[in-house]
């Protein structure tokens, strides 16, 4: 418990504290410190709020000091930590699930075999010449009911290993291992943090392999969470250069080169920067830091020059005021920097503010230390201190932080002045400014402010109000009340900081960057070839996060957004004046109509349960080129009972989905509306303690290691550096993981199938006494060292195709979407070759080998069970082990080995158990067995009739029926992907980049391709091709065509760009989730002719967009406010395109003032 006394030393005072009880609520805390003056308990007791800022949780660091005074208020179960543990959720992956399901129906099939053991046995007890004695002094059972019965539970013992209990044990040795190999994979390591990829959830790698829907958080996710101050308005001026992100992607759909244009950009920011620094040291004497060349974000030569008076003397004090609230209203804290000694570090709680305060410095508005009074400042060369009165703290109901700062200097009536600064969300301060704000600065603040949001950019407004000494006492009087009260302290402390926060004059507002991270638009799209839909929930608003999503890919060219808004006027341009009279201002019925609109105009549905349930048998990308927007008041509607069903099927037939403005609470309800309705793998990705109900709703959570603490990390199931390693994490160990638990399962059954029937079998002729026709150290041995090695190392070490393939080719994942690889139908059909593989193994040798008589070399009958039994146990064990080396990929010399040596054990510990004569009636079977002919006249037929259905069966499908992984492992084969590394990752911003061109530009160009002639490459693309296009031929037919990923070459004129093509593969199944064929190329604009580049900037222009209508009124509108003083302005000119429903920040901010002035 820190607080800090302001009335006495402590070391002369007696404390009692006034505490609520225990609850759960990390955020708020209510309690009262109380204490004697000076110890005198004749006086006046005095009193000090405590609220959660003065407590420490686990996990808090402590700022600016060596040591404190604590006092315990809660211990054990009655901590906020312990009443917020809970349960940790238990994640099951879904094969593991879907297993208990399988070995029940190996319990009733055991429970069927003991059954029939059992009436067989006491059917044979009334023959007495056909029954063998089973006990040594003959059966103990007096009946033929009691002997059957007793028979049932000794076939229990001896056919118990067909319910494989060491699978349980086998698939958790797998998925140990699996998680090793992730946590291993440097390519999943981020240098930066010294972070690898950490599983923490190890059973649920495999459903990895089977995601359909991933969550993601937008700040510190998608973007690094490191902010970066772009551009501020101030007075009404613009200020600031920069080439963001979402900028290049809206060029980018206006067809304009973005790379030329901005590098050209760049170029120019940098020598404004220069010359932005050589004004800023005349303006601050020299007193600049010597690190601001690489430090400064903020570049605006025309800022410089007007702090510099060259606008005039109000201009200069507008921007000295604005840098000012900045470097005074925060939190943060400095530190001695550890790596640059002499250097101070700021300490903030957000990067938001740390971004502000730089700047501000870096202008000459430096922020030195905090005091027991308040703060220190070096203001353009000349130190300051500011005394601070009051904090009101921002939270993410208040939207706002608010600062009280007393100002000497300035008096009124012979009292010192107030100076309340406040900034926070835009939204949030133009419902609290005053009327006497000039009109004219407010609208141009606010469309500067929507241009920021359309360049991707974060705002904030700042404001401030001017108190009397008088009016400060008096709402400090109402202040104290409230944080004494114990009953609803914060709701009272919140009224009372709301009073004052009224009545406020606009500053300006700021634009701050949070840019993408590496990879992240390159991790989108590979994300989305691969059949995975990708919805992104954030609490930025709508502007924002539609540049964000064109600006990584989310959202594409010409894709038909359908806003859903509770407001606006284009909102209800949609509907006709009837249906806006039916709904009579009621948003749920705006939403609701909304969204049935939507469904109708656009896929002709009505929403009905019947349409969603069909459209949960649908696991393929939709066809439509559509995205939703919506922000949080709409998705709180949305959610409820009555719209959740039909919201969700109108985002089903949606390529994209942008949730904006949502709470933890709605993200999490998201991720289980799409989990429990449409019976999908899900998966959320976060960084933050807001994404951590999220990230626990999903089938898998995977949290990013960043700037906001560890909170998602600790409650996720694997943590990441960076969102690019989410690509490798599911394209390549997910499906990997997913294959080897879909193959390693269905063969652990079938080999305890083959092993446990051939005992069955031998019943036939012992009249199923209970007679085990195997050595007994075979029954022990079987699973334990004779099969279970090579299915184990299938589950781990197995690959079908390199890692690198796996990015290359995303649609070779589509199958774990549709769960193909692990079905009923797979585990019934291995049962059914354990069945047939039984009968061969256990009749094969009875037949040929005991039936005949055969003998030794020494005149020896080989007749006895045992030996009948060895050479079973040997074609089967054999048999077994080839046939899951028949399902392994990649064969390799350790692949071999193992099997090998799987096989060779049987017959070593054959020669060395029978060589002992502990081993009884087995003593020297192996000479025996082995010196003779026909024991291996028998084996190797046995083993050949096993195998050969299931080898010709293969055969026969990979010529005539081939998967989508036989085409690709072909082309592997035949070194269409040789030009690309092992370690190739498409995400990696630092890759070497492949050259791709058409046919058409090969042909035009002068190329020369290494070791194969273009013709065969052009046969080898049409399919029709002599030897390389051969088995394709017959795979496809003559109109199925397999595009060739790359083609590398070789330019002969340095004009020529070089760039990744799109890689597209087809197959044979018209269902197939891999696209039809076509060879299409991405070439460098640069290469465009000039007819060329104007006719695509005419079809970009053509289309619906809503960044060039809105860049066009946002343009016209500016114009106008600076060509026009005082002239009334309209919104309307930065309203949104009658496209895309909803209204625009400017309009919505200028919208809110006027209602507010209304009231």
């Amino acid at each position: 418990m820190l607080v800090t006394l302001s009335k006495s030393r402590p070391m002369r005072c007696k404390f009692w504290l006034e505490s609520e009880g225990p609850k759960a609520n990390l955020y708020s805390y209510q309690g009262n410190l109380k204490y004697y003056v000076n110890g005198d308990e004749s006086a006046k007791t005095a009193n000090e709020p405590v609220t959660i800022n003065n407590m420490l949780l686990r996990g808090c660091t402590l700022r600016n000091t060596k040591w404190v005074v604590g006092l315990v208020v809660f211990t054990g179960d009655d901590t906020k930590i312990m009443m917020n543990a809970g349960v940790t959720p238990t994640k099951r992956s879904r094969i593991s699930r879907e297993l208990n399901l399988c070995v029940l129906l190996n319990f009733v099939l055991l429970f069927i075999l003991c059954l029939v053991s059992g009436i067989a046995n006491g059917i044979y007890y009334h023959r007495k010449h056909t029954m063998r004695d089973y006990f040594e002094f003959g059966t103990i059972a007096g009946s033929a009911v009691s002997n059957g019965i007793l028979e049932f539970f000794v076939a229990l013992i001896l056919y118990q290993s067909l319910v494989p209990i060491s699978l349980y044990i086998s698939v958790e040795i797998i998925k140990t291992a699996q998680a090793f190999f992730i946590y291993s994979d440097v390519n999943m390591y981020y240098k930066k943090l010294d972070y690898p990829c950490t599983p923490k959830s190890w059973n649920i790698s495999d459903d990895l392999g089977q995601i359909e829907y991933i969550f993601s958080d937008k700040t510190g996710t998608l973007t690094q969470n490191v902010m970066e101050f772009k551009k501020c308005t101030i007075n009404g001026v613009s200020y600031g250069r920069a080439y963001t992100e979402a900028y290049a992607g809206i060029r980018r759909r206006q067809g304009i080169d973005v790379e030329e244009e901005g590098a050209r950009e760049k170029e120019e920011i940098a020598r404004d920067k220069v010359e932005m620094i050589n004004v800023l040291r005349s303006v601050n004497k020299g007193d600049i830091s010597p690190d601001i060349h690489s430090e400064l974000t903020f570049v605006s030569k025309p800022f410089a020059t007007d702090l510099n008076g060259e606008s005039g003397v109000p201009q200069k004090q507008a921007l000295e005021h604005f840098m000012l609230a900045l470097a005074l209203c925060h939190s943060v804290l400095t530190e001695p920097s550890e790596t640059k000694p002499g250097k101070m570090e700021l300490k903030a709680q957000s990067p938001d503010e740390a971004a502000l305060v730089a700047t501000a410095k870096d202008v000459g508005f430096e922020f030195i230390r905090r005091t027991k009074k308040g703060l220190v400042l070096n203001v353009q060369g000349v130190e300051k201190e500011y005394q601070i009165l009051n904090i009101l703290e921002f939270n993410s109901t208040r939207k706002r932080m608010s600062v009280m700062i007393k100002i000497p200097a300035a008096t009124r009536d012979g009292e010192p002045t107030v100076l309340l600064i406040c900034k926070g969300a835009d939204s949030i301060i133009y419902s609290r400014l005053s009327n006497s704000n000039d009109q004219q600065l407010l609208d141009k603040t606010a469309i500067h402010l929507e241009e920021y949001a359309t360049e991707g950019l974060r705002t904030l407004c700042i404001a401030q109000r001017e108190l009397t000494w008088s009016e400060y006492e008096e709402w400090q009087t109402r202040h104290n009340i409230a944080s004494a009260s114990l009953d609803q302290r914060e709701e009272k402390m919140e009224e009372v900081a709301t009073s004052i926060e009224q009545e406020l004059t606009l500053l300006g507002g700021t634009a701050i960057e949070d840019r993408l991270q590496d990879g992240v638009p390159d991790s989108i799209q590979l994300l989305a070839k691969a059949g995975i839909k990708l919805w992104v929930l954030t609490g930025d608003k709508v502007e924002t996060a539609i540049n964000i999503g064109f600006s990584c890919n989310l959202l594409e060219n010409g894709m038909d957004l359908l806003v859903i808004k509770t407001s606006g006027e284009d909102v209800e341009s949609l509907f006709t004046e009837e249906e806006i009279k039916n709904i009579d201002g009621d948003q749920s019925e705006l939403v609701l109509a909304l969204i049935e609109k939507y469904l109708h105009n656009h896929f002709d549905m009505d929403g009905s349960m019947s349409e969603l349930d069909k459209a949960k048998k649908i696991h393929s990308p939709p066809s439509g080129n559509f995205g939703v927007v919506i922000d949080g008041e709409a998705l709180k509607i949305a959610l409820s009972d009555k719209v959740k069903y039909k919201f969700l099927l109108l985002c089903k037939q949606c390529k994209a989905v942008l949730c904006c403005r949502v709470s933890p609470a709605q993200k999490a309800a998201v991720v289980k509306l799409v989990k429990d309705t449409l019976d999908v793998m899900t998966l959320a990705i976060g960084d933050g303690s807001n994404d951590v109900a999220m990230i626990q709703a999903a089938d898998v959570g995977v949290g990013i290691a960043g700037e906001e603490g560890t909170q998602a990390v600790m409650s996720a199931d694997y943590a990441l550096g960076q969102f690019r390693y989410l690509a490798r994490l599911v394209l390549v160990h997910g499906r990997w993981s997913y294959k080897r638990i879909a193959e390693m399962i269905p063969s652990f059954f079938y080999k305890n199938v083959v092993f446990t029937l051939s005992l069955f079998w031998y019943g036939i002729y012992d009249d199923f006494d209970g007679t085990y026709l195997f050595e007994y150290t075979y029954l022990m041995f079987y699973t334990l060292a004779y099969t279970s090695l090579p299915v184990i190392f299938m589950g781990i070490f197995d690959q079908d195709v390199p890692a690198h393939i796996s990015l290359l080719v995303p649609q070779l994942y589509r199958t774990g979407i549709l769960r193909k690889e692990w079905t009923m139908e797979k585990f019934w059909w291995y049962l059914t070759d354990g069945f047939y593989q039984s009968l061969i193994s256990f009749f094969y040798p009875y037949f040929l080998y005991y039936k005949n008589g055969i003998v030794t070399f020494n005149g020896l009958a080989l007749d006895h069970r045992f030996l009948v039994g060895a050479l079973v146990a040997t074609i089967a064990t054999t048999s077994c082990d080839i046939y899951v080396l028949f399902h392994i990929y990649r064969w390799d010399w350790l692949t071999v080995l193992i099997i090998s040596l799987s096989i060779i054990v049987v017959f070593g510990w054959t020669g060395i158990w029978s060589s002992s004569t502990y081993s009884g009636e087995f003593y020297k079977s192996a000479a025996h067995m082995y010196g003779t002919p026909a024991f291996w006249a028998c084996y190797f037929p046995g083993v050949l009739t096993c195998i050969l259905p299931r080898f010709v069966y293969d055969i026969v499908e990979k010529a005539f029926a081939p998967r989508d992984i036989d085409i690709i492992r072909e082309t592997v084969d035949k070194g269409d992907f040789d030009q690309y590394h092992e370690d190739y990752d498409p995400t990696d911003p630092d890759r070497a980049k492949v050259s791709q061109y058409t046919k058409d530009q090969l042909a035009e160009t002068p190329v020369q391709l290494p070791e194969t002639p273009l013709t065969d490459y052009r046969d080898s693309i049409n399919g029709t091709g002599g030897k390389r296009g051969s088995m394709l031929q017959r795979m496809f037919g003559k109109e199925k065509r397999l595009t060739v990923p790359s083609i590398p070459v070789t330019a002969s004129t340095d004009t020529l760009a070089t760039e990744e093509i799109e890689m597209e593969f087809t197959g044979s199944n018209p269902n197939s989730p891999l696209p039809r064929p076509s060879l299409t190329v991405k070439r460098d604009p640069r290469i465009l002719t000039d007819a060329d580049r104007m006719a695509r900037l005419r079809n970009q222009i053509n289309r619906n967009s809503l960044d060039i209508s809105r860049q066009r009124s946002l343009d016209q509108a500016r114009r106008d406010l600076e060509a026009a003083e005082g002239r009334e302005q309209s919104p309307n000119r930065v309203r949104t395109s009658m496209e895309i429903a909803g209204v625009t920040t400017a309009e919505s901010l200028i919208g809110r003032l006027s209602n507010e002035h209304a009231r």
